[in-house]
């Protein structure tokens, strides 16, 4: 075997590992379980681990929102604030006497519009998406405040509080309502992105909107349903956050959007958009927290966890920076 066999030979794993953005993040996955596994007693019982994916979803619900805005090259600073707006919505207007279906209808109508406005205004008006979310970010915290008056709702209508309740898998495993539609929105993302025409059209729009263009993709339109679909995501992150915590709180999850972004990037989605999977982003939010799970069982301080995470964005993204230069 010559010596340039052995090097294409040696280059081939590279070359996947490289090409398949899902594929590092899953191994960091399993190195921290397993790190954490023989570091802690309690890391891997079956109780903590069902926390963990429980503490997950709702991050991971709106890096489902952010995954096809980042795709297309855009990004959403605003998703966090539009998911604590949709759960005022939901609960005050409960709370006043509506029913809780009316309510869940007004606050994913209300969640839809606002992701629909951004992707408006970044598509017809050819603004960055970077100014407009933090423009709509401003906006939809200040109308939140207004909103709820500086009061904070506790929810204890069954409806709002479906998905925090649940059964056990095989006796032991914990698995609630809102894990469940979780797999169900994240398979169905998935088939769209990779099995349709519009999941198509959205990856080419993310690799070069002109490219696309040419090609008879309508750029805009499809530009626009991504981020009113994402608002739609939001609205069910919403109704996810008051099953995990029963009481809307204008407050709340104060860097959820900083939260997404980084189980999108950890999980191989470029910030260049038309790369990524939605299977890297269900990794990446789990990285996050198993490292948030694990360290804190360990008893390593919150800021060094900080430290932690915003080392494994860098790594991520510099990743990327090399997986681009190696496909040129």
């Amino acid at each position: 075997m010559t010596t340039s066999s052995v090097g294409r030979l040696r280059a081939r794993p590279a070359e996947a590992f490289l090409h398949n953005p899902a594929l590092g993040p899953l191994g960091a996955l399993v190195v921290a379980i397993i790190v954490f596994s023989l570091t802690t007693s309690t890391f891997l019982s079956v109780d903590n681990l069902s926390l963990v994916v429980q503490q997950s979803l709702v991050v991971a619900t709106l890096a489902l929102g952010q995954t096809l805005i980042v795709l297309t090259s855009g990004i959403d600073l605003a998703n966090a604030a539009i998911m604590v707006l949709g759960t005022m919505l939901f609960a005050r207007l409960v709370t006043e006497g509506s029913s809780p279906v009316l309510a869940l209808i007004v606050g994913f109508v209300v969640c839809a519009l606002l992701g629909g406005v951004s992707g408006g205004l970044v598509t017809w008006l050819n603004l960055p998406p970077f100014i407009v979310t933090l423009g709509m970010l401003t906006v939809v915290l200040a109308a939140g405040r207004l909103y709820s008056q500086g009061n904070s709702w506790p929810v204890t209508d069954p409806v709002l509080n479906v998905l925090g309740e649940g059964g056990y898998l095989f006796g032991q495993i914990k698995v609630t309502h809102g894990m469940t539609l979780a797999v169900v929105m994240f398979v169905l993302v998935w088939y769209a992105l990779t099995q349709t025409s519009w999941g198509k059209h959205v990856y080419a729009l993310g690799n070069d909107p002109e490219a696309a263009r040419l090609t008879g993709i309508h750029v805009g339109r499809t530009r626009f349903s991504v981020y009113l679909i994402a608002g739609v995501i939001y609205a069910f992150a919403a109704w996810q956050a008051l099953g995990r915590i029963p009481n809307a709180d204008p407050n709340a999850f104060q860097t959820g959007n900083l939260d997404s972004i980084t189980a999108v990037v950890i999980g191989g989605t470029s910030l260049f958009g038309g790369r990524g999977s939605v299977l890297g982003t269900v990794v990446g939010a789990l990285i996050v927290a198993v490292l948030r799970s694990g360290l804190t069982q360990a008893g390593i301080d919150s800021l060094y966890q900080d430290v932690a995470t915003g080392v494994l964005v860098i790594a991520a993204v510099a990743f990327d920076q090399l997986a681009r230069r190696r496909s040129r």
